[in-house]
């Protein structure tokens, strides 16, 4: 038995990948060049590639792979490397438009030539500002305003001399009424040379002071002279109007062609069709705004109040209208833009348009309060996004799918409340040329992907990560490069050899598997400086194997307080585990506890009792409403195991309870089945199990074992239940053999191996497993079809016969007596 027991035993050069230090070219990582290129991840890096050369619509990139793995520094280091570094986008302007103001304008510009544009259009604004007031001032302007002036004071007298010459020697006389900004001509009788008014002459006569008839030859030729003076009142108001707009054609004409002049420089750098119809669109809105202008240069004038002064508009409020919003300015780019945005929000993805609060209380918003957000940044070039981020913001998924389809973003401010704070301005809409690229779980791809018909058309590139890469000679040499330029760029101490020896066991240790090591180069950047500081504490130029390892026990101190305390319920027995003797129906299975950046393995008790009946296999924590799915179904191959073992030729009946001795809480997964099934053979077959040999495992219908996770986990916990109970030589774990590659032990767990003191064994099937177990062979059907009389199978075959021959004799004995009970019934009646 000893000697069938050793050849399952797993030899000690397999219980851990090591890296032969004496093979590294290198005894510091100092004598190496630091790691410029990526690191694996060939799939991810060449779809990456083929995302960032495809130049047609919706080849967007969703870079998929678990957090942890360097996605983001990988995408931008692959950004830096392929962004086409001789296209610059152009600088987006937005600026007013004057006939609908509500719907601003946009301006391109080439790179720089936005800046330089609203420069000189600041400039222009100054120089207006400056020289308009003088110009309202100057002797060539005044000079022709009393030109149109004296004409129209020489027509307006021509007028008069026509009605004076009309009542000439008629007794009336011609006097001038102020009306509003006219004069108005009025006939009115001349009595003792005085002026009357007509109501006074009427007066007059009715005291006798003056005589009718001449009273009535008045009124019937001011009448008569009335009709003429209204006609020349109405050619007056005509030319006053006249002489208005050739003033304001003075003002505009001479404004113009000063305005003109200090333009041309402007008209001169910028030359495309629409920004030379906006600059004509500036000057004539200009032209019919001349009053704001002249009276930039006017006095304050004294108001009703004593003391209070009234001055005219202020230059800010004149020129605002007139200023440029560069939205966009890409002056200080070498490249395209490459925008990494962390915080994902509707305002920092898409812009706003800011709102401000005049002196009224009231909102108040224009084309100059219009920000842009990174997605607008990023035009021409390349935006990066976590996108899981980016969907909880409101407002923010949508709008990127429907940019990303029109390939144009309209700035507009999100606000659920827009029914009481709508902005009323519609921006002219940007057209996109930018590639996105998000970054998110393969489950929340394959969510979005399957739920969301938009997305394959919008993200046509799916870069996938790997968290785990094969292990090589070649790579070894890469980690040990990338330690190298780590320890440059963060100040560290160089590594010698075995400490990236101890550095990359580690990381094999996170991939699960020998032959892979972990792409979580992040979590290898922080191992490095936390032994950085060990290895600084211990006043030491180098960082070797020791520190690392002070390293990983650090971390693992800092997050086991729970493993503490379940192995202390142990070690005082409040949580039953045996770690000696043997015992029918019970064994020791392992599970893995998992505290989301620690997880360990601790031993539990499974039992299972067995009897006559019909219900089967009863898995008690299904019962209990405590067992997961995978843990269900790993019971109900239990089942079909052994009805392919024991029940073809007879019916299988018994009544089985398994449970989890001392579980409170929820129990899935199927790596306990084989442990499970191990007490149920040794329950039917009456032998005990070794308590002394934890199991884990799961088994299929014919009996094989099959992997599971956390192997490393399991069996360091199992042994430090033995090493703290004491250890006896004869303590182990058993595994399923295809885990055998998985083993990435604590060297605590392997030296107590390698001195005897503790095992490891590996089995392909039930049938080896329990013979470890026991310490008897689990037999095969001979030719006769029978297993071995002492083996386990037969012993659990003869005990599941006897079972049924049990119930098929109650079920005999059952109908005697119902058979002999009515007879007896019948003859008391008769």
């Amino acid at each position: 038995m000893a000697a069938a027991k050793s050849s399952f035993k797993v030899p000690v050069k397999n219980l851990k990948w090591a890296l032969d230090t004496k093979k590294l070219s290198f005894k510091t990582t100092d004598e190496l060049e630091p790691q410029l290129d990526i690191i694996g991840q060939e799939r991810g890096v060449e779809a990456f590639r083929f995302g960032m050369g495809m130049l047609k619509k919706g080849y967007n990139i969703f870079v998929t792979g678990e957090p942890g793995i360097g996605r983001l520094a990988t995408v931008k280091k692959l950004l830096s490397e392929l962004a086409d570094k001789k296209e610059i986008p152009c600088d987006l302007c937005y600026v007013n438009n004057f006939k609908h103001p509500e719907a601003p304008l946009m301006l391109r510009f080439k790179k720089g030539e936005g800046g330089r544009f609203k420069k000189e259009m600041q400039e222009f604004l100054d120089t207006v500002k400056r020289e308009a007031p003088q110009l309202f001032e100057s002797e060539e302007y005044i000079a022709r305003k009393n030109e149109i002036a004296e004409a129209h004071e020489k027509k307006v007298m021509s007028f008069y001399k026509a009605i004076e010459d009309q009542v000439k020697d008629t007794g009336l006389v011609v006097v001038r009424m102020q009306m509003g900004p006219i004069q108005r001509p009025d006939v009115v009788p001349l009595v003792d040379g005085e002026p009357k008014r007509m109501i006074e002459i009427e007066e007059m006569v009715e005291k006798g002071r003056f005589p009718r008839d001449e009273y009535e030859r008045l009124r019937d030729k001011r009448i008569e002279l009335k009709e003429e003076i209204d006609l020349i009142v109405h050619e007056l108001k005509r030319l006053q109007k006249e002489i208005v707009k050739k003033h304001e054609e003075v003002d505009r004409l001479m404004f113009t062609a000063l305005a003109q002049d200090f333009m041309k420089s402007l008209r001169e750098s910028f030359n495309d069709e629409k920004v030379l119809a906006y600059l004509d669109s500036v000057l004539e809105h200009m032209g019919n705004e001349l009053d704001s202008i002249k009276a930039l240069g006017a006095s304050p004038q004294q108001g009703p109040i004593p003391g209070l002064m009234f001055s005219g508009p202020s230059p800010e409020a004149v020129f605002r209208s007139y200023q440029v919003n560069l939205l966009v300015d890409n002056s200080e780019l070498e490249g395209p833009p490459v925008i990494i945005e962390s915080y994902p929000t509707y305002r920092n993805l898409f812009g706003s348009i800011e709102r401000v609060m005049d002196r009224n209380g009231g909102w108040h918003t224009d084309y100059t309060k219009i920000k842009a957000g990174s997605f607008v940044r990023a035009n021409g070039g390349y935006l990066v996004i976590n996108l899981m981020d980016a969907i909880f913001e409101p407002g923010v998924w949508q709008t990127l799918k429907r940019a990303l389809k029109t390939e144009q973003i309209e700035i507009e401010t999100f606000d659920p409340y827009y029914f009481i704070s709508a902005t009323g301005l519609k921006p002219e809409p940007v057209d996109m040329e930018v590639k996105v690229v998000v970054l998110g779980s393969p489950y929340l791809y394959a969510m979005l992907k399957h739920y969301d018909e938009d997305v394959p058309k919008i993200f046509k590139v799916r870069a996938d990560y790997e968290s785990s890469m094969n292990l090589s000679d070649d790579l070894v040499l890469q980690v040990a490069r990338f330690i190298r330029s780590e320890s440059e760029k963060n100040e560290l101490k160089s590594f010698d050899a075995s400490g990236v020896g101890a550095v990359m066991e580690e990381a094999v240790r996170w991939a699960g598997r020998q032959e892979k090591i972990s792409a979580a180069f992040p979590a290898v950047a922080d191992l490095l400086s936390e032994a950085d500081y060990f290895a600084g504490r211990e006043k030491t130029k180098i960082v070797s194997a020791e520190h690392v390892k002070m390293a990983v026990d650090a971390k693992v101190y800092r997050s086991n307080q729970v493993e503490e305390r379940i192995q202390e319920m142990i070690d005082r027995g409040s949580l039953f585990v045996d770690t000696e003797g043997e015992v029918v129906g019970q064994v020791n299975g392992l599970a893995v506890y998992s505290m989301g950046d620690y997880m360990f393995g601790k031993p539990t008790r499974i039992t299972a009792v067995t009897s006559l009946g019909k219900e089967g296999i009863i898995n008690i924590e299904r019962e209990a409403d405590m067992s997961g799915p995978t843990h269900n179904k790993g019971m109900l191959i239990l089942s079909g195991y052994l009805r392919s073992r024991f029940a073809q030729d007879k019916p299988l009946s018994l009544a089985a309870s398994i449970a989890f001795e001392q579980s409170y809480g929820g129990i899935d997964g199927d790596s306990a089945s084989s442990t499970e099934l191990y007490a149920l053979l040794s329950s039917l077959s009456g032998k005990p199990l070794r308590q002394y040999i934890a199991v884990t495992g799961s088994v299929n219908q014919y009996g094989e074992v099959q992997p599971i996770g956390g192997v490393n986990e399991k069996i360091e916990g199992f042994y430090l239940c033995c090493k703290n109970s004491g250890l006896n030589g004869k303590q182990g774990v058993m595994i399923p053999h295809s885990n055998v590659k998985d083993l990435m032990l604590r060297d605590n767990v392997i030296e107590a191996v390698k001195s005897g003191k503790f095992h490891i064994w590996a089995v392909k099937t039930i049938d080896e497993g329990i013979e470890i177990l026991t310490g008897i062979k689990a037999g095969s059907r001979g030719k006769t079809g029978r297993y071995p009389k002492n083996s386990i199978n037969g012993l659990v075959d003869q005990q599941l016969k006897n079972l049924a021959d049990q119930l098929v004799a109650f079920g005999k004995d059952e109908k005697e007596n119902k058979k002999s009970s009515r007879k007896k019934t019948a003859a008391k009646k008769k």
